[in-house]
């Protein structure tokens, strides 16, 4: 009885939701990893800070362009509100902009942070030191891998975008699927670092993902909540790379339990 309340989906989603968490604590204990998050860190910063400006920039230019203005109130309230929808809509173009650049530019320093993540759990190799040399074959290949991904999950969402023709239903659909197909991506995306270098193909990953469902998802929540606190979106992707190699190894009897 105690096995089956440990191991019901409930448990395994909230398990997996504290992964990203757990991951700020990981690397306070072990400084060494912080040479790893810096120069992401400063990559998001920069991508972030250019998508907040060139959107602000763009609605900025339409707003004086074709909102009439005047003395009266209303003139006033109208423009108010266009500029609070303009937000809104800037906040989810940075969201996807931030999220697909950040990935495909930071992501050799995202596969280095996640292999000395796995070095300092299994106890092998954590005084290795930073070599350009080994960087610069692997980036390569890390930069291959992460476009082929990202361009999937840009092609996947264009094509949701059809379901908004279905007539009624069509962005109840959308809105399902979308949230649904945001969330595996994250997965296979900050996953697919460690399960990478295990070989895994991508068909071998998305089988992967899908055997432990409700712990995925529990962590692909957990970053979609720290992408959606204010500034924390600076350090969501190194700490949702430390979450998910944490939780691929002990998932797999290779970290503490």
């Amino acid at each position: 009885m105690i096995a089956t309340l440990k191991d019901n989906p409930v448990s395994r989603f909230t398990r997996g939701f504290f992964y990203p968490f757990r991951s700020a604590r990981f690397v306070m204990k072990n400084p060494r990893l912080l040479q790893y998050v810096i120069i992401p860190f400063v990559i998001n910063l920069l991508v972030f800070s250019a998508a907040v400006f060139l959107g602000l920039d763009f609605f900025k230019d339409i707003v004086a362009q074709y909102i009439p203005s005047g003395d009266a109130w209303y003139w006033a309230v109208l423009t108010y509100l266009v500029w609070v929808l303009a937000s809104i809509f800037t906040a989810i173009l940075v969201f996807f902009c931030f999220t697909v650049v950040g990935n495909l530019i930071a992501s050799p320093f995202n596969d280095l942070l996640s292999e000395r993540t796995e070095q300092l759990i299994s106890g092998q190799g954590s005084d290795e030191r930073f070599s350009l040399k080994a960087f610069a074959q692997d980036a390569g290949r890390s930069l291959l891998t992460e476009a082929k991904k990202l361009s999937l999950f840009v092609v996947g969402m264009l094509l949701l975008l059809l379901l908004n023709l279905i007539p009624a239903a069509g962005q109840i659909l959308y809105s399902v699927a979308a949230t649904l197909f945001t969330l595996f991506f994250l997965a296979v995306e900050y996953l697919g670092y460690i399960l990478g270098r295990k070989r895994y193909s991508f068909g071998e990953q998305r089988r992967y993902v899908f055997s432990r469902t409700f712990l995925h998802l529990g962590f692909s929540v957990g970053v979609l909540c720290l992408l959606a606190i204010p500034l924390m979106q600076l350090l969501c992707i190194p700490l949702a790379v430390v979450g998910a190699t944490l939780l691929y190894c002990d998932s797999n009897g290779s970290g503490t339990p």
